[in-house]
């Protein structure tokens, strides 16, 4: 009798080898966070809104940290799945993956190009190309730049809306059988 509901064992086995991706909805919710603290400390500290901020409130500092430490870890746990699905030859390792975003000039570089490399990936598994790299790189760095020039509640939400979008596509790609390699989608 086969209890596995149609999906033979070698996908099942595949689909329990993979860790899970990252938890998005957290991120929503940090970023929602990030919001309300800067609601709190506008309302607290009217001279927040009309000056350069220089110390913010230990509040607003500890959502904007916290919200990052978490995008970061998210980058990392995607390139986790990234390199066991591909058994290590993903080219971007991810510790290399959540620390780049770190690096100052480069970091803003890096947000566009590993989305890019992973749409790729994506791209490569699937028959019909289902992402556009260098728009998923745009999307993910105009994310960013939101993130730190504008608004952190605001540029989390988005980042997380972006990783949303790569998540959804991701799934797709892992639940797919790699794509016979007849050269090089389109897209990339």
């Amino acid at each position: 009798m086969d209890w596995s509901g149609g999906e033979s064992q070698e996908q099942q086995s595949e689909s329990k080898a993979l860790p899970p991706l990252p938890r998005v909805w957290i991120g929503y919710l940090l970023g929602v966070a990030t919001m309300i603290a800067e609601m709190i400390a506008v309302t607290l500290h009217p001279e927040l809104a009309k000056e350069p901020l220089l110390i913010p409130p230990l509040y607003l500092f500890l959502a904007n940290f916290i919200s990052l430490i978490y995008w970061l870890v998210c980058v990392y746990e995607y390139h986790v799945v990234l390199a066991q699905a591909t058994a290590g030859a993903y080219p971007i390792k991810p510790l290399r993956a959540a620390w780049f975003h770190l690096i100052p000039i480069y970091g803003l570089y890096w947000v566009f190009k590993w989305p890019r490399e992973l749409a790729r990936f994506v791209n490569s598994r699937l028959e019909a190309p289902l992402m556009r790299p260098d728009r998923t790189g745009l999307r993910v760095f105009i994310a960013f730049a939101v993130f730190l020039v504008l608004d952190r509640g605001l540029g989390m939400i988005l980042l997380f809306w972006a990783a949303s979008f790569l998540s959804r596509c991701l799934r797709y790609a892992l639940a797919a059988r790699p794509a016979a390699p007849g050269g090089q989608p389109p897209f990339s």
